[in-house]
């Protein structure tokens, strides 16, 4: 489905010969060294550059929201905060304008009739997926569509020059996808994947865990990561699993935010492992799943803020740093060129 092929490791010692050479003490940048080397793989040079990074928010609705009570919001949240973002009033809106981040909003599938809008892409697959509950959330067209669509919003980025991408959600009740998804995926029981989401009460998430139970044992758990997909997801995960699986087949740089983004890259590294080598991952959320997630994937987070917000907010806020990163190798002198002696040698 996507040709992704590995970073070139045997380049490494170059990198680490480039890092280790300039003025500080062996490892004294720590996170930043371990960034700067994997820009370096990712696009395979010395001299890394970062250009015109791109935000993409995908919005869908689940039909479970209007059934079962999986979430502390009403659906009606999703159409009102893409309507946010419109307005340029959300979290990720004024991050992105801080960072200088290009946003675009996708409309994957609101249960809402948005009216033309510029700044909205409307890629809708359908009015919110369906209630699964009691039938699978989306049918095997409905998936692929939504996967293939997406590759094509992150074509038209690359073409336009961006070479690093990140992506975020809004959907009321789709920690509860990611929760299934996380479990299908990483094989750990659905209770120890669920969190309190946006807020739920004690007595809520023990409600949540109950229903949650009852659609893992409908559906079952398959080893092909589609039709997990298609059962548990939501059109802007899925989405999601798409843009990551063509960004990286692009080479482009990947940072992947909290709990919801991180479910769809499980769903994407079961389709390709391959993409685990073109991501950073911005921060460790406070949903308990997610740190579970970066564990199973073996990768260590940029950032322990605390967020839970969502939006691709934690992968904007983590941008500087890995700015920061890009600059220390291309600008910072080197032991040779600022003739300064070298301890080590």
């Amino acid at each position: 489905m996507f040709k992704i092929t590995p970073t070139n490791k045997e380049f490494s010692k170059e990198i680490i010969h480039k890092i280790n050479n300039k003025t500080k003490p062996l490892g004294s940048l720590g996170t930043l060294e371990i960034i700067a080397k994997k820009l370096c793989l990712i696009q395979n040079t010395l001299t890394p550059k970062l250009n015109k990074p791109t935000m993409l928010v995908f919005a869908g609705d689940h039909g479970i929201v209007k059934n079962q009570p999986v979430s502390s919001c009403p659906q009606e949240v999703t159409h009102q905060m893409v309507l946010n973002f419109l307005e340029g009033g959300a979290g990720i809106n004024v991050f992105c304008k801080q960072h200088g981040f290009d946003l675009s909003v996708i409309d994957a599938g609101v249960n809402f009739e948005f009216e033309s809008n510029k700044k909205l892409i409307n890629a809708k697959i359908a009015y919110g997926t369906k209630d699964y509950s009691l039938a699978p959330a989306m049918t095997k067209e409905q998936c692929e569509k939504a996967i293939k669509i997406a590759g094509e919003i992150v074509v038209e980025k690359y073409v336009n020059g961006s070479n690093i991408i990140s992506f975020g959600e809004m959907g009321i009740g789709n920690t509860s996808s990611a929760s299934l998804l996380m479990s299908a995926v990483t094989k750990q029981s659905i209770e120890s994947c669920i969190g309190v989401g946006a807020g739920l009460t004690e007595e809520g998430l023990s409600k949540k865990i109950d229903i949650l139970t009852k659609v893992q044992q409908l559906h079952g758990v398959s080893e092909n990561p589609l039709e997990n997909l298609q059962n548990f997801g939501g059109f802007e995960v899925a989405m999601m699993t798409g843009a990551m699986l063509k960004a990286a087949e692009l080479k482009m740089t990947l940072i992947i935010d909290g709990f919801i983004a991180t479910s769809s890259l499980l769903i994407a590294q079961v389709i390709n492992k391959n993409i685990i080598d073109y991501c950073l991952f911005s921060h460790q959320s406070n949903e308990q799943g997610h740190i579970k997630m970066l564990k199973f994937l073996n990768v260590s987070p940029i950032l322990h803020l605390g967020l839970r917000l969502g939006e691709g907010t934690g992968a904007v806020i983590a941008y500087p740093i890995i700015q920061s990163a890009e600059i220390f190798i291309n600008q910072m002198a080197s032991f040779e060129s600022s003739g300064v002696v070298n301890p080590v040698q």
